[in-house]
């Protein structure tokens, strides 16, 4: 009996990693902001500015509970992003591809909730960092579906 190969074949390019790498440090620069109370509130005022002056709708009131949120997502984000620079692995890129994936479905429906229009800016970057980190997962899975259906046996009909 021979041994299936394993449908999660990482990506093993100097180029992957470098992915990984600048989606990390992306995320760095972008979530620093939301990781304190204190650089939030800085940042959450000049994202209404920005929203106000270019039309694009407002953000709501900064409040003790979005601060808090943002908090939370702006510190777990920056401990993930340092992982991904420190100890880039393509398993890395993977589950950051599919993380990226919940954030921009997240961020769609907020846009189709009335959300600030600002918010399309990270979500093309959301969504392009996710589709470069999974497509290579996708093409070597479908690939290896492909090889295993090849040699697989026609089934056969009593």
């Amino acid at each position: 009996m021979t041994r299936q190969p394993d449908p999660l074949t990482p990506p093993r390019t100097a180029a992957y990693i470098r992915l990984v790498r600048s989606s990390a440090w992306y995320d760095l620069v972008v979530t620093a902001g939301f990781a304190t109370p204190w650089t939030y509130a800085l940042l959450h005022g000049a994202l209404s500015s920005l929203s106000t002056r270019f039309g694009l709708g407002t953000l709501p009131a900064l409040n003790p509970f979005q601060t808090l949120y943002a908090n939370l997502m702006g510190s777990v984000v920056i401990v993930w992003a340092l992982l991904r620079i420190i100890r880039p692995l393509p398993l890395h890129g993977l589950l950051d591809g599919i993380a990226r994936t919940l954030f921009a479905s997240w961020q769609t429906y907020a846009l189709a909730h009335g959300a600030t229009r600002v918010l399309w800016f990270f979500f093309v970057l959301e969504a392009t960092f996710g589709v470069v980190q999974l497509l290579p997962w996708w093409r070597d899975r479908a690939a290896l579906l492909a090889s295993v259906r090849r040699n697989d046996p026609e089934p056969t009909t009593p």
